[in-house]
């Protein structure tokens, strides 16, 4: 069962209150938090109003002695509580429960919590990067920057957080960086980067090694994918190569390069002309085929429209507007585990907004969730 092992990590976060003066303990008001949100409550009002009508149920895993907490405890709690040791805690918990296997996709990626935003108090919005397993659909942790621009130096941070032994680390352009390919090596994954031209030596070598006549009649591994979508065609035409002579000093500079790829799409919208061919370039430190390069570069985008999309569709986390102290970060990490419970509960078919419904009607299946 995840919830014993959950209490487990959680308890491991330090409590910064005088002893003296704790009515509920740092663990009560974590896992209320994480259980009022599967439940879609929104706020802290929310989340007392579920303490209250479920104190029976929370007492079968806390303390709750005191009762449940008021909002104004749970908004100064949650802003105090030290971020990077709640998600220390976290990733622990997703190691303890979450087995990766060989050749797994993992997906790094960024997503800005626009409501973290407060301009009356010159409060930029947060950026947070999170690694996502596309295989079981559930994040794997995160860690925040200050914007964007900054994710170069987060996902080396994210990474010392995850176990990736045996693993294909999937990372868009911002983080092909040689030192993030040296770490990943590291940590006994391959990566597989996506290059644009903030590694300009990297993407003149691609443009000189494929030249679109050599991609369109290219004699190698090559493998084709069609899809159409809301009226939306969309063909992938994938090719890889093993290091050549043309590309030999390249490999020098990447450690452990062993495979690039290219990836050219075209696309049109219904029957209007199509649109002019894009075309994406990629290294990897695996021996990857044409076939399985599609396969990774397709599941890398499971963590915009499995978890991003999910984040703020079904729990809204961009129209949260909480942002004092550290209270916003935390709370995306509560999102991360309420959404990841919500996903291992498979014995009923339904989407996350059913679910969390569901859960709201039904105290049994509440503990069903839990107990995934």
């Amino acid at each position: 069962m995840l919830t014993p092992s959950l209490m487990h990590h959680l308890s491991i976060v330090p409590n910064f209150r005088q002893a003296w003066k704790v009515q509920h303990q740092l663990t009560d008001i974590l896992f209320l938090t994480v259980c009022a949100v599967i439940f879609d409550a929104e706020g802290w009002d929310e989340i007392e109003d579920f303490g209250h009508a479920k104190l029976d149920f929370l007492r079968q895993y806390g303390d709750f002695s005191a009762g449940a907490p008021s909002h104004d405890t749970l908004a100064r709690v949650m802003a105090l509580v030290n971020a990077e040791q709640l998600q220390t805690a976290l990733a622990e918990w997703m190691k303890a429960c979450h087995d990766v296997t060989d050749g797994a996709v993992v997906a790094i990626d960024g997503k800005t919590l626009r409501g973290s935003y407060c301009r009356g108090k010159g409060k930029g919005a947060i950026h947070m990067v999170s690694a996502f397993s596309a295989a079981n659909g559930v994040a794997l942790g995160q860690v925040k920057t200050a914007e964007k621009s900054n994710e170069i130096m987060a996902i080396p941070e994210l990474l010392k957080l995850l176990n990736l032994q045996g693993c294909l680390v999937t990372i868009d352009a911002m983080g092909c960086q040689k030192k993030i390919a040296t770490q990943v090596l590291q940590k006994g994954a391959d990566y597989l980067l996506s290059v644009k031209e903030n590694q300009p030596a990297l993407a003149d070598a691609f443009e000189s090694a494929f030249p679109m006549a050599k991609v369109v009649n290219f004699a190698g591994d090559a493998y084709v994918t069609d899809e159409k979508n809301r009226g939306r065609q969309e063909t992938r035409y994938h090719i890889v190569s093993d290091i050549t002579e043309e590309s030999q000093e390249l490999s020098y500079e990447w450690p452990g390069l062993k495979t690039v790829g290219v990836v050219m799409s075209f696309r049109q919208e219904g029957d209007e002309a199509p649109e002019a061919p894009v075309i994406r370039y990629y290294i990897s430190s695996a021996e990857l085929s044409a076939k399985k390069l599609a396969e990774a570069a397709r599941q890398h985008w499971f963590v915009e429209n499995k978890l991003h999309w999910s984040l703020d569709v079904a729990l809204r986390e961009d129209a949260c507007k909480i942002h004092h102290g550290q209270a916003a970060e935390n709370l995306a990490r509560v999102r991360h585990i309420a959404l990841n419970y919500l996903k291992g509960e498979t014995s009923f078919k339904g989407g996350i907004r059913r679910k969390q419904k569901k859960a709201a009607l039904d105290e049994a299946y509440l503990a069903d969730i839990l107990a995934v």
